[in-house]
């Protein structure tokens, strides 16, 4: 598809600034900054671009509202360049709609479980287990276990293999990536008489409306009462969530990230990868923890977190700043020495 530049800034509610290349009249496609051509959009949202963006040859960019440098492309100005940016995707290459109501031969659904075959996907390989309820527009992929008692809104999309186990609730628009598994077992075990005994994992997972998890992550059901996954938090590829933890509303949680059992994450909590949460711990609202974070102690909210111990960021700064610092200053400090050895000589 194609569409003129004057239809794309009233699609995306741009403001046309021309540079001094001349602007084209049509925008046949979309590209990163170094591998957009004449005819393509591309968006600049991150300092750490503008070298690519000084060389870049789109014929147009979506640049933020703040933006001053002086480019010679033509500049689309907007107030998130990356959500317009998907705009123009979306109209320059629509997705396929892959949803197809109907119900693969090869799929095991017990006869106690509850959906319209008409308003659902269930494809290839997939298992329903006794009692299951799957909601109007529901996608379940290939290989995709729904055990005994799961219950799961409208609009869900499970892509393949996902396992989602017994008694777990899903709200409307979940979206899980491959290979997750909701429900699996806390890791919860006492030591008696020197050897580990299972402690039994009775709860579930209960994630509500728009969430969406990676592939691969696992989040275990509660010892009792639930694992809790509030509306619309977003979880990477690779995360642990451990039994009876909590995230808030609209959280951010990134790769790599483990999360220890019975752990409260607020609302707008932002996760960054390769951390860590100890157990039974809070985070308050709207706290970032960098990457590589490592939670010891409950952190208040409306902060920026870095570091093991997670501390703020600007005090993590100094400490980075100071070590640095350690070998001149151990230098210096065994010249003073050897200077005082040799004048008491």
């Amino acid at each position: 598809m194609e569409i003129s530049l004057q239809e794309l800034a009233t699609l995306t509610g741009a403001a046309i600034v021309p540079g001094s290349r001349p602007a084209p009249t049509t925008i046949t496609g979309f590209a990163d900054l170094l591998g957009a051509t004449a005819t393509d959009v591309s968006f600049f949202g991150n300092t750490t671009y503008l070298p690519q963006l000084r060389r870049t040859a789109a014929g147009a960019v979506f640049v933020p509202e703040d933006f001053s440098e002086d480019i010679a492309n033509t500049r689309l100005v907007v107030t998130n360049p990356s959500v317009a940016f998907a705009q123009a995707v979306d109209h320059l290459a629509p997705a396929e709609d892959s949803f197809s109501p109907g119900v693969h031969p090869s799929a095991q659904i017990h006869p106690t479980a509850t959906f319209d075959r008409d308003a659902v996907h269930i494809d290839a390989g997939v298992i329903v287990g006794e009692g299951a309820r799957i909601g109007d527009g529901s996608y379940l992929g290939q290989g995709v276990s729904i055990d005994r008692g799961v219950q799961m809104g409208d609009g869900c999309r499970l892509l393949a293999n996902v396992s989602i186990r017994e008694h777990c609730v899903l709200g409307h628009r979940v979206i899980i990536q491959p290979g997750a598994v909701i429900g699996s077992d806390g890791f919860g075990f006492e030591l008696v008489e020197g050897r580990h005994q299972k402690i039994e994992q009775r709860g579930i997972v209960q994630i509500d409306d728009d969430v969406e998890i990676g592939a691969n992550s696992t989040i275990d059901r509660a010892r009792f009462g639930k694992t809790w996954i509030q509306e619309g938090t977003k979880i990477d590829n690779l995360v642990q969530i451990g039994h009876n933890a909590r995230l808030g509303k609209h959280c951010i949680v990134v790769a790599l990230t483990g999360i220890a059992g019975s752990a409260i994450i607020g609302d707008y909590v932002v996760i960054a990868a390769q951390s860590g949460v100890a157990g039974h711990l809070e985070i308050g609202n709207q706290a970032t923890l960098a990457a590589r974070s490592g939670v010891t102690k409950s952190l208040p909210g409306g902060r920026i977190y870095a570091g093991y111990p997670a501390m703020p960021a600007e005090e993590h700064r100094r400490m980075t700043a100071m070590q640095r610092r350690m070998e001149k200053l151990q230098e210096r400090l065994s010249a003073l020495e050897k200077a005082a050895t040799m004048g008491d000589a």
